[in-house]
This record gives structure tokens, C-alpha cells and sequence, in this order.
């Protein structure tokens, strides 16, 4: 069972709430889940405690399982320094970032997925 480290919605109608939960990669984005190990407010200021609060031994114990945290998650985790922070990607869009990791990875790889 593939698993996922995500955002899954909840609030009203403009006022968003996202808990981070651990689920199944095939479950629906609101749907079933495992675990929730985290909640996000984005409404709260950026210097707010409870803007992000994340069960950090609960992430390591779910990352040591195989889980793989989403983009998103990924940098809300590097931030509370859990994971390494990923590269940015704003701005540059996600195919071109993959692109720019390919070429400093080998030239190889590059060349094959053009043909």
C-alpha cells in the first residue's frame, strides 16, 4: 500500500483548514485516512504558533515506514526541519525544475527522454 504525507481539506466555504495526514495514495484527497499527524490554518498570520502545528515523532515513525510526503508537505516539513528542505519550485513550474535535477544529475537521462 503505497502511502502518502497530505493535505486533506476541511473549514467552511473561504475559510480553509487543512489537517497533514498519512493515507492511502488511492484514497480521495477529504477521504479515508490512516493517521493525522499534523493541521495547517493559512488563515492565521505567518508568525502564529498555531499556524502549523505537526506530531513530529509520528512524521519519522510514518516516514521510516515508506510514507512520501507531498510537495507541499514536504517544504511545511523541511521548515519545522523534519526532512531536508526540497528545492523550490516556485516560479520555475515542477516540469522544468525536473528538468534542471535531471541535467545536474547526469546528461544521460536527459537525452533518452527526448527521443
Amino acid at each position: 500500500m503505497p502511502l502518502k504525507i497530505r493535505l486533506a481539506r476541511g473549514g467552511a466555504k473561504k475559510r480553509p483548514m487543512y489537517r497533514i495526514v498519512v493515507a492511502d495514495s488511492r484514497s480521495p484527497r477529504d477521504g479515508r485516512f490512516i493517521e493525522r499527524v499534523g493541521l495547517y490554518q493559512p488563515m492565521l498570520p505567518d508568525g502564529h504558533p498555531d499556524r502549523l502545528t505537526v506530531d513530529a515523532d509520528r512524521v519519522k515513525h510514518w516516514l521510516g515506514r515508506g510514507a512520501k510526503p507531498t510537495d507541499r508537505v514536504a517544504v511545511f516539513l523541511g521548515a519545522a526541519e523534519i526532512v531536508p528542505m526540497p528545492p523550490r519550485t516556485r516560479g520555475a513550474g515542477k516540469q522544468k525544475a525536473r528538468e534542471a535535477a535531471a541535467a545536474e544529475g547526469g546528461e544521460g537521462d536527459a537525452g533518452e527522454s527526448a527521443s
